[in-house]
């Protein structure tokens, strides 16, 4: 009873408890409600755009008959239509070896055998992977995803194509089993020169069939697909070497070969199909590339079916001249089929980045020089530790001190070998001094130099491992990698325009089929020198013209360059410009073998002159902006005898590839004054007095410093 009425008691409390006035419990179920009705509505919505791009029906553009594109000059004149029939031969699973199968699963999609078309692990390591690095370093696509893509969709990225993508691969996981899957996407994928598939690819590169690749060619053909154009042998054989060695390493890393098969299959020479000779038509090397740069984009279906409208920067007046210029290269022999030296050259209007000209050879293979070859600069690199000090206060008058000097063990040597004393800045870059530069670079700092070039354009330093740039090498062009003519020109560009950079392009607009613009390009551009330090650079490197190093690229109008030579004779560049156009020349040998006594200031400067003369002769003599020639102080020269005994003395060996004994390894400063790691150093040659067209029949004896 004392319960129950306990109980009572309870009840009759709580329902003694003031009540909430009902309007609150009203608005807050309206508000539940609400939020409900919103929730559902998301959900909804978001199915249906999952159903829609789900039922998307994504053969519909194969209704529509295939359509070449059209690439089109700075005038909007059609110069090319670029169309291909696909060269693609279907294979069954198994005439394809299993190397070449297990060389794309382990370079492409290593859980491909796990995931259910979508790799969410592979998301997240791309994405890790790609912050850790700045920039897209990996994608997260799966083989599925890849063929999705590859056979249903464009080549637009948005997230909608990829949603589409990543729907259609989980559909084809469940339609097709994975064998047919990888059979599907081997026969699909393009490797370039118009191969798609791999029997196609197999054919167009080794000549035999599929079936009959060896290891070392599987290897080689997984590792294209990544970039067709870059990773093609027949386009860059050192790249599509080295990204075979990266396939593998990853067949051993998942265990598909050990690692001394991997190991010695990397050296493991390929026997090439030659690649057909190109046709020799105007302009073929800038094509290529703005194809490729497409293809890269959009991809290789929308480029040769699609019908794009490409409109570029190329100006087709100085086009002809450049591929005119280009005959004054001399006749050397052949290596590997293919005459030698080769050469390259890149305009580039230096306000807008447009490059107006580009010859990457001689048009007889499809190596495209200008854009792929990475070559030793020489003193070429020099007005980037000019530009250096003058940023750092230093002044076209600033006095350096010409006097042997060693650097834990190496001694650099001007090309005439002797010392001149007291020098102004203006005349170590007329003359192309080496002493003086890498006293000037260590004193500015090697860092400050490599970090203005790369604001500048240049892509190629290494700055990280044991033999990286991080040395006074650097100072005189003795580069881990070197630099392309492209990137090297471009980097001029902002001595040019007043010390901002623009971002060189070679494409203008691009139109879908249907008048759509699909990108337009803006001037992407930035202040990386003060105009002050452009403008007395300038005028130090219109002295080189005029009473220097370069003499043979005077044209008579005010013009400012640089010669770059390697100490091997393996490169020669001329880098000019007058205040509205900038144009690089590269003279070289595919192989490395010596070109005589050839300098930048000989046949270099006389194809740049050649070129000049007529891609300038209807535009008005222009001034520069702020930069003029003046006098040059003459040097003060010292006894330099004893100096010149001492570092003889410190180490027996004179000559300027002498390795050091010794490398500093404390900080910042230390790390500045480091001697350059055991590679060509590059440096100067003397005022040419007449240019040069042909090797000397005696140059072949000793190894010089130039």
């Amino acid at each position: 009873m004392e319960k129950r009425t306990g109980a009572a008691q309870q009840r009759a409390r709580q329902a003694k408890k003031p009540q909430k006035s009902s309007g609150g419990g009203g608005a807050r179920r309206l508000l539940i409600v609400f939020a409900s009705i919103i929730v559902v509505m998301i959900i909804g919505v978001g199915c249906g755009f999952l159903t829609a791009t789900l039922n998307t029906k994504a053969d519909l553009a194969d209704v529509r008959p295939p359509a070449s594109s059209q690439i089109y000059d700075i005038n909007g004149n059609e110069i090319a239509n670029v169309h291909a029939d696909e060269n693609r031969v279907p294979v069954k699973m198994n005439q394809i070896p299993e190397n070449l199968k297990n060389a794309f699963v382990a370079v492409e999609d290593a859980r491909f055998y796990e995931h259910s078309g979508v790799d969410p692990r592979g998301i997240m390591r791309a994405i890790w992977s790609n912050i850790t690095s700045q920039g897209v370093a990996e994608g997260g696509s799966t083989i599925t995803q890849q063929l999705a893509k590859n056979a249903y969709l464009t080549q637009d990225r948005t997230f909608k194509r990829k949603i589409q993508e990543m729907f259609l691969a989980i559909q084809l996981e469940h339609q097709y089993t994975k064998e047919e899957i990888l059979e599907l996407y081997l026969n699909q994928i393009y490797f370039g020169n118009g191969a798609y598939g791999v029997q196609a690819a197999a054919k167009t590169y080794f000549g035999k069939d599929v079936d009959k690749l060896d290891l070392s060619e599987c290897a080689m053909l997984a590792g294209i697909p990544k970039s067709p154009n870059y990773y093609s042998p027949t386009n860059n054989l050192q790249a599509a070497q080295e990204r075979k060695a990266t396939v593998l390493e990853q067949m051993a890393k998942y265990g598909y070969i050990s690692s001394s098969t991997a190991n010695k299959t990397k050296g493991e020479e390929l026997r090439l199909v030659k690649a057909s000779a190109k046709s020799g038509s105007e302009a073929s090397y800038f094509i290529d590339y703005v194809t490729q740069t497409m293809i890269e984009k959009y991809g290789a279906d929308a480029v040769y079916k699609e019908g794009l409208k490409i409109y570029t920067t190329l100006d087709m007046d100085m086009q002809k001249a450049a591929e005119e210029a280009m005959k004054n290269l001399p006749d050397m022999g052949e290596s590997n089929g293919i005459q030698q030296p080769q050469g390259a050259l890149v305009a580039i209007d230096p306000h807008t980045g447009h490059i107006k000209a580009m010859v990457g050879g001689r048009g007889t293979d499809q190596f495209n020089r200008a854009v792929l070859a990475e070559r030793q600069p020489g003193s070429a690199f020099k007005p980037f530790v000019f530009a250096a000090a003058l940023e750092a206060d230093f002044t076209p008058s600033t006095v350096i001190e010409d006097k042997p000097i060693n650097i834990n063990g190496w001694e650099p040597q001007n090309y005439s070998r002797d010392f001149n004393g007291k020098v102004s800045l203006r005349y170590v870059a007329e003359q192309s001094l080496n002493v003086p530069t890498v006293q000037v670079a260590k004193d500015v700092g090697i860092d400050k130099i490599i970090y203005l070039a790369k604001e500048m354009g240049v892509s190629t330093f290494v700055t990280e491992g044991n033999q990286n740039d991080g040395n006074l090498s650097t100072a005189l062009g003795g580069l881990t990698r070197g630099v392309t003519p492209l990137e090297l020109t471009s980097a001029y560009c902002t001595f040019a325009n007043d010390g901002v950079h623009v971002n060189h392009t070679a494409i203008i607009k691009v139109l879908d089929r249907n008048g759509k613009v699909l990108e337009e390009n803006h001037t992407d551009s930035k202040q990386v020198l003060k105009k002050a330090t452009a403008n007395e650079l300038t005028s130090m490197l219109m002295g080189v013209v005029v009473r220097g190093t370069g003499t043979a690229a005077n044209i008579g109008r005010p013009t400012a360059g640089k010669t770059g030579t390697t100490s091997d004779y393996h490169d020669a560049w001329f880098v000019g410009y007058v205040p509205d156009l900038v144009v690089g020349v590269w003279v070289g040998t595919d192989d490395n073998q010596r070109m005589g006594t050839m300098t930048g200031g000989t046949t270099p400067a006389v194809i740049w002159k050649a070129f000049m003369n007529k891609a300038l002769a209807d535009m008005p003599v222009k001034k520069f902006d702020g930069a003029s020639l003046t006098s040059v102080e003459e040097p003060v020269k010292e006894d330099t005898r004893e100096d010149t005994a001492k570092s003889k003395n410190t180490n027996g060996n004179n000559n300027n590839n002498s390795k050091p004994n010794s490398t500093s390894n404390g900080k910042k400063a230390d790390t500045e004054a480091k001697a350059p790691a055991a590679r060509t150093t590059v440096n100067e040659e003397p005022k040419p007095k007449q240019p040069q067209s042909a090797p000397s029949p005696t140059a072949a004896g000793g190894k010089m410093a130039n």
